[in-house]
């Protein structure tokens, strides 16, 4: 097992002007698991090639461990790659595929065969070993892509997108499965995703990316708590936070009919940068709803949950209409078209530069 190091990687397309990775700094320790997330073309999949091999790196470097292999060929990283279409030999059986790579370095007959029994009784696959790809479910074959990477014992396993092509109920037990076996193994993993949802429910900590370039990376608490600016605090969440360009007041900002107490750094930083606005983020979870005061929103539509529902209305204002989306129990929903008065929570609002975008509130 080892540690992974992008030290300012840089990917530049031949004919491209602006870089699809550009100078990336990112620390994986040994055993973690760390999700690359961010949306199409942001730089992801390309990151996780370069550090395959499978992508030239035009600056900077990539170790693994205390090793630079900036430029190493694939098979020279001690790698193993689980992608997003399987990419099984269909001719072979299931334990042919995972065993390939070993036949291939050359390991005698007995002790593939007792690695690839190991790795199938940990997957439960046992009873599919001598099947062809064919034969078997999307959520099986997955299984299988895996044993491949678990029978070769490398020091770093990658995952490109590897439950896209699953339904959303075998994405979710598969994603626990995945979380679970790579605790077990200890391996160091990098796994690529677009879905949010993945990337805080499996990594031990996530990396966001947006056109080429690293936003953040924490854990996911501390980033759904602390957005370190307003595309991360747009972006994880689901439903997504709510972000109000609000006008700045005396000791707060003006949410509609109210005045938010905002910290003094905040308003301070606003000032600094010359902004009259600040853009406030607020979580669906983190409105109160009264009878008067705060914003006044039209519902337009009521998502009911069970245990909980969620309020997707608007508001009209000078500037235009918002899209706001509240959380509401789920035996005290809102008819639709009536009308809700909601007010942030003071503790619980985050709050944005409109004109950088950078994080003001601590």
């Amino acid at each position: 097992m080892a540690s992974v190091t992008f030290d300012k990687a840089t990917r530049l397309y031949p004919g491209g002007d602006k870089p699809a990775v550009d100078q990336l700094e990112l620390e994986i320790a040994d055993g973690e698991f760390l999700v690359l997330v961010g949306p199409s073309g942001c730089g992801k999949s390309t990151s996780l090639r370069m550090l395959a091999g499978l992508e030239d790196v035009n600056g900077g470097a990539i170790r693994i461990g205390d090793r630079d292999v900036t430029h190493l060929p694939p098979k020279d990283r001690d790698i193993a790659m689980v992608f997003q279409n399987y990419a099984l030999y269909p001719h072979m059986s299931v334990a042919d595929n995972m065993g390939f790579a070993l036949k291939i370095a050359g390991e005698d007959k007995a002790t593939i065969r007792k690695k690839v029994e190991d790795a199938a009784k940990m997957l439960d696959l046992t009873q599919y070993l001598d099947r062809k790809p064919k034969a078997l479910s999307g959520g099986q074959r997955q299984r299988v892509a895996m044993g491949r990477a678990i029978v070769r014992k490398p020091q770093v396993f990658l995952m490109d997108e590897p439950l896209s092509n699953l339904d959303a109920k075998l994405r979710v037990s598969t994603r626990t499965q995945i979380a679970a076996l790579q605790r077990d193994l200890g391996i160091t993993t990098v796994y690529v995703t677009h879905d949010q949802v993945e990337a805080m429910t499996m990594g031990d900590r996530v990396a966001v990316l947006k056109d080429g370039l690293l936003q953040q990376v924490d854990t996911p608490r501390n980033m759904y708590d602390r957005p370190a600016n307003l595309f991360v605090a747009g972006f994880i969440g689901s439903p997504a936070m709510n972000l109000v360009e609000v006008p700045i007041a005396d000791g707060g900002v003006k949410f509609g009919e109210s005045v938010v107490p905002v910290s003094r750094e905040a308003l301070t930083a606003a000032a600094d940068a010359g902004d009259r606005t600040v853009t406030v983020g607020v979580r669906p979870e983190h409105f109160d709803i009264g009878d008067t005061g705060g914003l006044t929103i039209t519902v337009n539509v009521v998502e009911e949950l069970g245990a909980d529902g969620y309020v997707y209305g608007s508001t009209s204002h000078s500037e235009g209409s918002q899209d706001i989306v509240v959380r509401v129990g789920g035996r005290n929903v809102p008819e639709k078209g009536s009308t809700l008065h909601v007010v942030p929570r003071a503790d619980e609002i985050h709050v944005f530069s409109t004109s950088s975008g950078a994080r003001l509130s601590g």
